[in-house]
C-alpha cells in the first residue's frame, strides 16, 4: 500500500449523520417500548372464576425500568396471555437490543479513535521527515564551510 487518504473532516462528518441515527433508533427503541407496556396494560387480565380481582393470577409481564432495553422484572402486576406474551417477547428481544446500540457505540468510538491515530501518526511521520531535512542541512551547511 502506497498511502492512505483518510480525511478527518471528513470522517467527524460521517460521525455525525451516525449518531444522529443512533439518537432515532434510541428513540424508536424507547417509543416501542412505551407502547408494548401500553399494550399490554390495555390487554386486559383473565381472572379465573373464584378468584379475587386484585390478586396476581397467572402469567405477568415485567415492568419497564431505566431504558428502552432494560425493561425487566420490577413488581409484577396481574396480566392476562396478551400481557405475558409482550412480556416475553421484550424479555427475549433484550439481549439483541442491547447489543444493537452496543456495536453502534463500539463502531463509531473506533472510528474515531483509528481517525484520530491517524492523524498522529501524520504529525510523527511529518516531524520525522523534518528532523531528517534539518540534519541534511546541517551536512550540507558544514561541507559548503569546509567540513568545519
Amino acid at each position: 500500500m502506497t498511502g492512505w487518504d483518510i480525511k478527518p473532516q471528513g470522517v467527524q462528518g460521517q460521525l455525525k449523520v451516525v449518531g444522529g441515527y443512533a439518537g432515532e433508533l434510541e428513540e424508536a427503541l424507547n417509543a416501542l417500548m412505551t407502547h408494548l407496556a401500553e399494550a399490554a396494560e390495555a390487554a386486559g387480565t383473565a381472572v379465573p372464576g373464584g378468584t379475587e380481582v386484585g390478586q396476581p393470577v397467572g402469567p405477568v409481564i415485567p415492568r419497564r425500568q431505566a431504558g428502552p432495553v432494560e425493561a425487566l422484572v420490577d413488581t409484577p402486576a396481574m396480566t392476562g396471555p396478551v400481557a405475558a406474551a409482550l412480556g416475553a417477547y421484550v424479555t427475549a428481544r433484550q439481549a439483541q437490543l442491547k447489543s444493537m446500540s452496543e456495536r453502534i457505540q463500539a463502531a463509531v468510538l473506533g472510528a474515531a479513535t483509528a481517525t484520530n491515530e491517524y492523524v498522529e501518526g501524520d504529525l510523527d511521520t511529518a516531524k520525522q521527515a523534518q528532523d531528517a531535512a534539518k540534519a541534511v542541512r546541517l551536512d550540507v551547511l558544514k561541507e559548503l564551510r569546509g567540513g568545519k
